[in-house]
């Protein structure tokens, strides 16, 4: 008895392991908390104005639903990872273009 329940134990541990393996996203949220430092440094600064940082802090909250969207069915496939990355890079890209233009934020 007592090692029937030994190992079913040891078989809801590795199920749990397994599907926090599978939506596990150490990357995507490692370069979400870069982009959100560099919006913060970026509006500090008065490199971004206002509209130009309320657009990039809208950007990460769709990319952090879409992620949320991917865990939800307890897997995050290769194509939602590859979506959500298409999706952080074309906020990286533009958050660069808004940071390096001419426009400066007027006080700053």
């Amino acid at each position: 008895m007592k090692k029937a329940i030994l190992v079913l134990a040891g078989l809801m541990i590795g199920v749990i392991i397994n599907v926090s393996a599978q939506t596990a996203t150490p990357s995507i949220d490692h370069r979400q908390a870069n982009q959100k430092a560099r919006i913060a440094e970026g509006a500090s600064s008065g490199e971004l104005t206002r509209r130009e940082t309320a657009h990039a802090v809208q950007d990460q909250r769709r990319i952090k639903r879409t992620e949320r969207r991917a865990k939800a069915d307890g897997e995050v496939t290769r194509t939602e990872r590859a979506h959500i990355q298409h999706k952080q890079n074309k906020a990286s890209r533009q958050l660069k273009r808004n940071k390096h233009d001419v426009q400066e934020r007027p006080g700053a």
